[in-house]
This record gives C-alpha cells, structure tokens and sequence, in this order.
C-alpha cells in the first residue's frame, strides 16, 4: 500500500526522538521526553537565560562558548579562536604550530581585531512592535522598510543600557521576532591554544570524519573595565567575573548516557521548500564546491614558498576547505537520499490540508501560492548576479563598503540603513585593521585573475555594464592583458596601507570622489547601481516576507494537529538540543566499529610526523609511557579523546558546551560526521551524530603534555 501525502509529509517534519534545536522557552513543552532521556535538572530552569547553566554559556559571534571559571575564563574550540592564534603568529614565533600557554594575566594577549564575547541579559518576543498593525498591512519595499524602522527603534531602546548589543532575531520565516539583549564584551585575550597538531590533528582529511582524535579546544578570557563595563583593551582591564560557570563532570562518561548541548547553532534549513531545496542542491552547492576548490589550489599555490602569506591565509583557507567538505558531503548525501521527493510530498500534504477546509483556504491558500513564485524570482536574480559577485576583488569590495558607510554617515543616525550605524563602527575599524594580517598582493591578483576570467567567459548582454566600465573590463582581453590590468590595480593602490583605510573610515562621500585609487574609483561608479539593485531586493524581499511567515502559519498549524511540537531552524541564537552518546553500527579503525569514543592509541596509529597527523613529540611520549594520570578509563583501556553522540547541530554550535544530566561539562561539540551533515536540511537519527572532545582529553592534554597547571588549578581540577 502506498502512503498517503500526509504520512510522507510526517516522516520528513515531525520532531522525533533527539531532533530539535528548541529555543529555551520551549523546553517545558517536551518536558517529558528530557526527563526520560536523562535530565536531572528541572527543564524550566533551562528556560532561565540569567542563570545556571544557561547564564553560563556564551555567543563568540559565529562560535559557542562558555564561562568555565569565576575570573572569565572561556573554553571553545581550537578552530573557533583559529584566527586568533595566527594573528598572533609570525615566521618566527609561529603559535599555530607551537601552541600558546599564558602563565600569567599579564602574558594573555589581545585576540585578533573584532572579536567579541557575548554574554546573552535578557530574551523578549517583540512581535508586535516589529510587524505592528500599519506595518502588517504593508508588502514589497514599503514593508521591509517599515519592518527596519521598528528594528532600528527597538534596538536602539535597548542599546541605551550602555556596553550591550541588541538584536531583532526573525523565527519562523518572520512569523515571529525576539529581541535578544547581549552583554559586549570588547576586550578578548587569548590564554591557551594547543598545538595545531593537537587542536588541528587530522586537518581537513579527517574534518568530518570518524573516527577522529582531535583536542578541538582552547581557552579565552572576557577582560572588562575596573569598574566592571564593557570597553575597549587596555592594561587597565579586569577578568569579567561572571555570574554563572560551568564545572567539568568528575563523574565517568559512558555510551548511552544523556547529554545535551548549549550553544548558537548558525543556520538550518528544514522548514524550506521543495524548490528551495532543488536551487540548493542543483545548482547553489555545486557552484560553490567548485569555486572553494579552485580558490584552495590558487591560495596553495601562491603561498608555497611564503611563509608569511601562509599564516595569512591559515584561517581563510581552513574556512574553505571546511566549507568545501561540507558542501561536498551534502551533495553526495543529497544524491542518494529523496529528500526532494519527501519535501514535494510533504508540500503537497499541507496544500491539500488548507484546500480541503474553507478556513484554512481562506487563511492561508493565496499565500501558499504566492511564495512558489516569488521564490523563483529570487533564484533567477540570484544567478544572474553570481559570476559578478565573484569577480568582485577584495580590495574593491572594501572600498564600496566604506563609500557606502560615508554615505549612511550623511544621515541622522537613526535614519541609516541597519549595519551603518554608529553602533556598528567598531565592526568596520575591525574589518579595516584586520586586513593586514590577512591579505597579500599576490595571493589576491591570482585570485581576483582567476575570478574575472571566467565572469567574462559570461556572454556580454548578462554581464554587468557599468562593472565592466569601472574597471576597465572587455571580453575581447587575453589572458596577458588581464594579468596586466591587475596587475597595474595593485601596483597603484594604497588601500593595502592601513592609515589609508582608516582615513577612508572617516572620509566624506565627496572626499572619495576626489580619490584617485581605482579600487575607490570603482566603488563610487557602482553605487547609484548598487542602491537601485538593492531597492529591487527589498521590493522583492517585502513580498517573500509576508508570503513566508503565513506560509510557516500554516505548517505550524498543520503539524501540531497532528500533536508535535515545532522548533524553529537555527538562527543563531542560544538553542538546547539533547541526545545520548551512541555509536554507529558502521566503519572501522582504532579498535572501534564506530564505537562511541576513540583513544589515544588512536593518535599513535595515525601519527606521521607531518602535516596534518604532525602529533607533539611530547604528546607520542606520554602515550607510548602510558602516562595516563588521572584520566585512564578501564573499559577503553586508555584515555577517551572524541566521542560520538546523537546531538542535533550544526555550524555555529562549534565550542557548544556538552553537558552530562547534571548540567556538568563534558566535552565541547566541534564537528559531524560526513554522511550526517545534509541534517541541516533533513534529520535522520539512524545517520546523525555529532562529535566532541571529550572533556578527559582536554584535561591529560593540559595536564600531561602542555603543563598548563595554572588553567587546571582555575578550573578547580588541582
């Protein structure tokens, strides 16, 4: 017998057993299963965002973090403060490769420009300020900039607490909004990083993989004011004494024990469309994998036989090759799954549910029909901008950004676009100042010659006119006279120098007019288009907007008929996610079938001395001695480094705390397996795990090999 719509429609939306990325609030709402799956904790404690645990946990602004000791002591992933380790790296002090330990305050250093630690006050459903009832009766541009004018006042109500960051956060597809209230912490120093052979072990051949024996973890520290606000670094600054922090479990970790997952997952996608997920797959990803690995061969190549470039394009080059797998592994998974088939059942389901009632029908049916077309004008626009928006160079990307920013600043402030206000100026200084530790000429003219050849590879009637103008661009250049424009680009540009950038920062509109950089140039020939490509957007977006919150009405209203609770996709802001620690019944190595922890003699087995499996020679010593300390497990015979376990996540959890039932630190989620990672879009419990570094590890590693006595003596482990 076939299934029915509805039961298809179920098998791809309902939350089922460890799936589920819940808000805080929601938590009551499935109270039951958390108690039955191992909490011991009451789960509206978990609602409290001010207190234990969750006052505890900290956004980094794209990673999770969490507060581990009473004088702001910080732990997350090694990959999360990555660029923090090689902005501080040179030739010859290269911390990337040695690992840093501060033995003191005093030897802690500045973190790399813009990094931020955010330490969530307060949580507040703010629906009807954002979409209110003129605002409600708007579309296309009109709505989003009404929508944007209740934002900027909302925020900038809540911002009148001084040293804070708001935010308006969309759930649901716009249904509904929260403001989030952020404590900013401005001065970010970093304590302690592995080796990158610890921290970085396996490198992108085992990213997403299992079995894995990464110590994926390192240490931060939220300096503030003596009077205990929010500021700028200064020698002046004290340890942030935070309210709440998390303790490391003395009790033993076990396979199917319960354990759940604090943090800020970053985006998913399971509340899409059917032709959301087809652009995605068959035309999105593909594009992007190939550009990331041509772009990784450009960076390796140019960068060889420079060390200095290297460590400048240590982070942007992890980035991508993270960002290659993973899009790699969603469409390997995406081509042997019916996902799309599920998603066409699962859309069809819910139209025949609102066509088969008038209520529904008269609710929620024009909507439905609207969002497929209106989606598929969205699609086309976005093809047809994508081989410009690669060709853009950097520089020159820069240099709009900043002509846009003196444009805005000819405004009253509460009259700017949202991101070019004066509460967004340090992200712009961060932006400026970081370029220096992170750009080279040469890397960028093989880029930038690698991206415009194939933009203008595109017939001339797609390609953009005025883009072409400003920079001299014509379809007729061979490859030398490309390479020579380019070239003459950077020979005459002092964006590359700092001061510059930084008088930029304050420069009139008028003042970039008379600049004679190309780069500036350029930047001020394209906005009149930009601004006019941008209203069409919005006009666009307006309409979406609308059409996509009564679309989520309706799937809401769809699935908890049929009794389920609905989370909303990641977003990110704090989610709790739960599960248990569980193999899988797949793959071999290190003495495991997928078995739930890996070892030390793994790292022994797959230890070469270079590269990526370039393990400390200190670290091979204590495993070959058997120097276990306190850590030794008697069923896995060693010291348990990664495990695997059935927690939903995704990018932007990375340095989530793992908490045992207790509510104690057990680890730090830092990555998935390969074949599990398409659960952005489509859960599946059979396939989905994610990995963490077991807390032990981190603790032998600290203890053992690094000598970081003074952290375990924070830490309240000596």
């Amino acid at each position: 017998m076939k299934k029915s719509l509805i039961a298809l429609a179920l098998v791809s939306s309902v939350a089922v057993a460890d799936e589920g990325m819940w808000m805080p609030q929601q938590l009551p709402e499935i109270a039951d299963k958390l108690k039955a799956a191992g909490l011991e904790l009451d789960p509206s404690d978990l609602t409290k965002l001010t207190e234990f645990p969750m006052g505890a946990v900290v956004s980094l602004g794209g990673c999770s973090a969490s507060f581990v000791s009473p004088q702001g002591l910080v732990v997350t992933n090694h990959h999360c403060v990555y660029n923090s380790i090689a902005y501080n790296s040179t030739p010859e002090n290269d911390l990337l490769a040695n690992g840093f330990l501060a033995a003191s305050l005093e030897d802690e250093v500045a973190a790399a420009p813009g990094s931020r630690i955010y330490v969530t006050k307060a949580v507040e459903n703010v629906t009807a300020q954002v979409i209110d009832a003129d605002t409600a009766k708007l579309t296309g541009k009109e709505r989003v900039d009404a929508i944007e004018d209740n934002y900027k006042s909302i925020v900038a109500a809540c911002e009148e607490d001084a040293g804070h960051r708001c935010a308006v956060s969309s759930f649901y597809g716009g249904l509904e909004y929260f403001l989030i209230k952020q404590l900013e912490i401005k001065d970010v120093r970093l304590v302690h990083a592995p080796a990158e052979g610890v921290g970085k072990f396996g490198g992108d051949t085992d990213n997403w993989m299992w079995p894995r024996h990464t110590g994926d973890y390192s240490f931060y520290r939220a300096y503030v004011s003596p009077e205990g606000k929010s500021a700028e670094f200064s020698e002046e600054n004290v340890p942030y004494q935070p309210e709440h922090h998390l303790t490391i479990a003395s009790d033993a970790l076990d396979e199917g024990d319960f354990v759940m997952a604090l943090g800020y997952p970053g985006r998913t996608n399971r509340h899409r469309l059917p032709s959301e997920v087809e652009n995605t797959f068959e035309w999105s990803y593909p594009n992007t994998v190939e550009r990331f690995r041509d772009n990784l061969d450009i960076i390796a190549t140019q960068t060889e036989s420079n060390k200095d470039a290297e460590l400048k394009y240590a982070s942007r080059v992890a980035g991508l090759n993270n960002y290659l797998k993973n899009r790699q592994g969603m469409l390997d998974s995406f081509a042997n799954s019916d996902l799309l088939q599920r998603k066409k059942a699962e859309h069809q389901a819910l139209k025949q549910w609102v066509n088969n009632s008038a209520e529904n029908g008269a609710a929620y049916a024009e909507d439905l029909q609207a969002i497929e077309r209106l989606l598929a004008e969205r699609h086309e626009s976005e093809r047809e901008d994508y081989y410009r928006s690669l060709a853009t160079p950097r520089l020159l990307g820069m240099a709009a950004v900043l002509y846009k920013l003196s444009q805005e600043q000819t405004k009253p402030d509460a009259e700017r676009e949202a991101g070019y206000q004066e509460r967004d100026l340090p992200r712009f200084k961060a932006y400026v100042a970081g370029l220096d530790r992170s750009f080279d000429a040469s890397v960028e003219m093989a880029l930038d010659f690698y991206n415009l050849k194939n933009y203008l590879q595109v017939p001339t009637e797609q390609r953009d006119s005025v883009f072409d103008e400003a920079l001299g661009l014509s379809s007729e250049m061979s490859d030398a006279e490309l390479r020579d424009l380019i070239a003459s680009w950077y020979a005459t540009t002092d964006l590359t120098e700092l001061d510059v950038r930084n008088q930029l920062l304050a420069a009139s509109p008028s003042q970039f007019v008379d600049e004679d950089d190309v780069f500036v140039q350029a930047a001020v020939a394209l906005y009149p288009q930009q601004q006019a490509e941008q209203d069409e957007a919005e006009e666009l977006s307006g309409q979406i907007q609308a059409a996509y919150a009564n679309y989520m009405r309706a799937k809401i209203a769809f699935m908890r008929e049929q009794g389920e609770a609905v989370y909303p996709d990641a977003n990110s802001t704090l989610r709790v996610t739960y599960g248990t620690v569980t193999g899988r019944d797949h793959g071999t190595y290190d003495g495991t079938a997928w078995t739930a922890f890996t070892t030390l003699r793994g790292i022994q087995q797959k230890a070469t001395g270079e590269g990526e499996f370039n393990a400390p020679q200190a670290q091979l010593d204590a495993i070959k001695n058997e120097n276990y300390a306190d850590y030794y497990v008697e069923s896995l015979d060693s010291v348990p480094v990664n495990y695997l376990a059935t927690l939903d996540i995704t990018g932007g959890n990375s340095g989530s705390a793992v908490l045992n039932g207790k509510a104690e630190l057990v680890g730090l989620a830092f990555d998935g397996t390969l074949d599990s990672i398409i659960s952005d879009w489509d859960f599946n419990i059979d396939n989905t795990r994610s990995i963490q570094v077991d807390s032990r590890f981190m603790l032998w590693q600290m203890e053992v090999v690094d000598g970081a006595d003074n952290l375990l003596k924070e830490l309240g482990i000596q």
